[in-house]
């Protein structure tokens, strides 16, 4: 018996186009789901029920390659009639609905399969790597690279890479995708069922993953999660590198989860006191204060009288000729106090106190 091949079983596209039985009437501009009976790059044919197979119209062929990994013989699609029928015989479709909204579609699609999606990345920026998927414009936040990448996600620009999907919404336009999910074969499933398990509001060993401008990235019962800059200290943080080192376990508190990522915002100065909530009592107008001069704004210096409690010295209340040095221990007298906004003013001790002090 001869064996069948698998180039005799495709069908070729213009032999396609004029089998077709029991045809329907179809008009132009009538918008039908189609079913594909082969896909390549030099053409693609469609079942729309009318006497003949129809054909992609040439136009749109020159985008077909960029879809050709994510459909296949068999799928339905989306298609409009542009001519019910053409010089050779057969109709023409257009996909261009499908590829406004369809590659969504294949998105969507591809995160409830938990299916990876090739990506190309591009810079760097705030939110983390930008990356592109059939035109998409999405974002690979630094938390979900893998360690290689952590420290260093400009080396993913040019790069195409393979990615799961996070996040998808076409109306907020947004894509989020993770390398780290892809490389490491972690399930959302799995990931969720480990999201579910921690409770906002109680305390957690993290591990340190690395750090950014913004915060630290940490990882907690294998959820990742990040400590913002504002709730790393009740002092004013400049580096986070100061205070954690990758590798180096830390108590953290759940803030808040966010399920749509599975994230969690986690903090490290909420399970200590806040210092401000007594400051009031603790530092009372005119009363004689001790502090270390810790930085210089254009609009005075900050004079640390305790961790996560600063005072400001303006330049209003200076002569310019005080001399006033980063790191020096200087004494100074509570003006005012300001507990809603976490504000305290100082003024240096003098032998008459000036017309602007009250």
């Amino acid at each position: 018996m001869k064996k069948t091949t698998k180039k005799e079983n495709q069908i070729h596209p213009m032999e396609a186009l004029l089998k077709k039985k029991t045809p329907v009437k179809i008009k132009k501009g009538q918008e039908i789901r189609a079913k594909i009976i082969s896909i390549s790059k030099k053409g693609m044919i469609f079942d729309v029920g009318a006497k003949a197979y129809a054909a992609l119209g040439n136009l749109e062929l020159k985008q077909i390659s960029t879809y050709l990994p994510y459909l296949q013989a068999g799928s339905d699609v989306l298609v409009r009639v542009i001519a019910e029928e053409s010089k050779e015989g057969f109709p023409v479709v257009s996909m261009r609905k499908f590829f406004e909204k369809g590659k969504w579609e294949i998105l969507k699609e591809k995160k409830e399969k938990e299916e990876e999606v090739e990506v190309v990345c591009g810079d760097y920026g705030k939110g983390g790597v930008f990356i592109d998927f059939m035109g998409i414009r999405g974002v690979i936040p630094k938390i979900q690279l893998t360690e290689k990448y952590l420290n260093h996600p400009e080396k993913l620009a040019g790069q195409k890479i393979k990615a799961k999907i996070l996040e998808v919404d076409l109306e907020k336009n947004r894509l989020v995708v993770s390398q780290k999910a892809a490389a490491l074969k972690i399930s959302q499933k799995e990931q969720l069922k480990k999201f579910d398990k921690i409770a906002v509001g109680k305390k957690y060993t993290a591990v340190v993953l690395g750090t950014s401008e913004f915060g630290i990235f940490c990882e907690v019962g294998g959820v990742e999660g990040l400590v913002h800059i504002s709730e790393i200290s009740w002092e004013k943080v400049i580096d986070p590198t100061v205070y954690v080192a990758p590798g180096q376990t830390i108590d953290v508190i759940v803030v808040e989860k966010n399920k749509a990522d599975l994230k969690l915002n986690l903090s490290i100065k909420r399970l200590t006191k806040d210092p401000w909530q007594e400051i009031e009592s603790k530092y009372s107008k005119d009363k004689e204060v001790k502090g270390e001069v810790v930085r210089k704004e254009r609009y005075g210096y900050f004079v640390r009288l305790e961790p996560g409690v600063e005072g400001l010295i303006h330049i209003s209340k200076l002569t310019g000729e005080e001399g006033i040095k980063i790191g020096q221990k200087i004494k100074a007298f509570v003006e005012r106090v300001n507990k809603e906004d976490r504000r305290m003013s100082l003024v240096l001790p003098q032998k008459e106190k000036p017309v602007t002090y009250r």
